[in-house]
């Protein structure tokens, strides 16, 4: 799965010489929390919900209302942004991007093919590609295997036991760890009790069989 895959491929900008509260209106307007600042075709900066709360006077000044407002208004996206932007390309692993977000502390990443902005990805988009990639919202049956005698061919064992009694598998995760492998598998049957002793009368270890939702 790469970036491209569950990037926001419409992204709305502003320029940097927008009116902050013009840009207040379109993140209102867009129900978005963040605004890639491009001129010119090329992304100059970014501006956030926490930038322009940084920018904004706390209820502590001694400013009147008056000079607050004049103040915002005279204020551009230019005199607030974040100039340094992380950005990735569209063709790096899912796992890039969140690895970039944690070890760069940021929720966002414009998305650049050369210097082209061609997409923007949140941590909300990397939410609902893991419920996509775990099959969450297809329906039917997560159900978790303990195997401690992990070798070749394993899952071509399991996948063949749950064919053979006509269950669909959605999706397969592994998880290896020091002493044992968790395999979680979505089946689209949701006899659940059925799955259960399917697995159990082979052999295998159930630590969890339960249903999940479909939209």
């Amino acid at each position: 799965m790469s970036v491209s895959d569950f990037m926001t491929k419409t992204v709305i900008t502003v320029d940097s010489q927008t009116p902050i509260f013009d840009a207040i209106d379109v993140m209102k307007q867009h129900d978005i929390h963040r605004l890639p600042v491009v001129d010119d075709g090329k992304l100059v900066g970014l501006i956030t919900e926490g930038t322009i709360a940084e920018a904004t006077p706390s209820k502590a000044t001694s400013l009147s209302v008056y000079e607050m407002n004049y103040l915002l208004n005279k204020t551009t996206v230019a005199d607030i942004m974040l100039k340094k932007v992380t950005t990735i390309e569209p063709d790096a692993l899912l796992e890039d991007a969140i690895s970039v977000m944690r070890s760069e502390n940021v929720g966002v990443l414009p998305v650049m093919d050369d210097d082209a902005l061609v997409g923007i990805i949140t941590n909300n988009d990397i939410f609902d590609a893991f419920l996509k990639i775990t099959g969450y919202h297809d329906g039917g049956t997560r159900v978790s295997i303990e195997i401690t005698d992990d070798h070749v061919g394993v899952l071509a064992d399991v996948t063949k036991l749950l064919a053979d009694h006509q269950m669909s598998i959605l999706t397969i995760v592994v998880n290896r760890m020091a002493l044992k492998t968790v395999v979680e598998i979505q089946v689209e049957s949701r006899q659940v009790a059925a799955i259960e002793k399917i697995l159990s009368d082979a052999g295998y270890t159930v630590t969890s069989a339960v249903l999940t939702n479909q939209k």
